[in-house]
């Protein structure tokens, strides 16, 4: 018996005994593959309770049933692990992250937007942090990365902010790059456009600025919208 190129499914012999065995096999691993989901990339070992079917990228430094799997596909079929070698172009759903990932020069990469022969590549990243509130302004930690061109930068209020009845949103010495108003309830948003994309030379904290008061409490989810570029692979 031989099987698939791709998803190694498994083919009938002729003449095969309990053939409904071998198409019940293919057909478990096909509707594993085939909806290109699954639920995390981040774990290094089989996680209790898993549900038939279910599907997971193998996280670094495997262990247990996993060991020796680093980064391939884990098919949770059944009572046992099947395992799947990813190949280049592969795109899965990640549930956790809620993002796409491609699997490109032996690694998985999120936010390919396109890619040239080389293995130079643009992505379009987005950097997620919560920020409690006080003082006149709030600096955070360096939120957008070294060489990220941002497009904008965007927040939720996601504790009611007290205090202040507004906040603006900006970087070190430019505090209201991202716009200014942004109310104080619970659910109130920033939508941060920059004017055109701009460039950081370093990593670069953000910065929230307090108005009609100094914030008492609060919290705020901030995303940053931003293209990465990657250079050509090495030769």
């Amino acid at each position: 018996m031989s099987d698939t190129l791709r998803f190694n499914l498994p083919l009938l012999d002729a003449a095969q005994a309990q053939k409904h065995v071998t198409v019940n096999e293919a057909l478990a691993r096909a509707d594993a593959l085939a909806s290109a989901r699954v639920e995390s990339r981040t774990l290094s070992a089989p996680p209790s309770g898993s549900l038939d079917g279910e599907a997971y990228i193998v996280g670094t430094q495997a262990s247990g049933e996993w060991s020796g799997q680093d980064g391939d596909l884990a098919l949770s079929l059944n009572g046992g692990w099947d395992f799947v070698k990813p190949w280049s172009g592969c795109t899965v759903w990640i549930e956790s992250e809620r993002s796409h990932v491609v699997y490109d020069d032996g690694a998985w990469v999120a936010g390919r937007s396109s890619g040239g022969a080389s293995g130079a590549v643009s992505l379009t990243r987005i950097a997620e942090l919560d920020q409690v509130l006080s003082g006149a302004a709030t600096t955070t930690g360096p939120a957008i990365p070294d060489k990220a061109v941002v497009l904008g930068v965007t927040g939720r209020v996601i504790a009611p902010i007290t205090g202040a009845t507004a906040w603006s949103l900006g970087v070190p010495g430019s505090p209201d790059r991202y716009g200014t108003g942004f109310g104080s309830d619970l659910n109130a948003f920033a939508h941060g456009v920059t004017g055109q994309p701009q460039a950081y030379f370093g990593a670069t904290p953000l910065e929230i600025t307090s108005e009609g008061g100094d914030f008492t409490g609060g919290e705020v989810r901030l995303a940053v919208h931003y293209l990465d570029i990657v250079p050509p692979s090495v030769v």
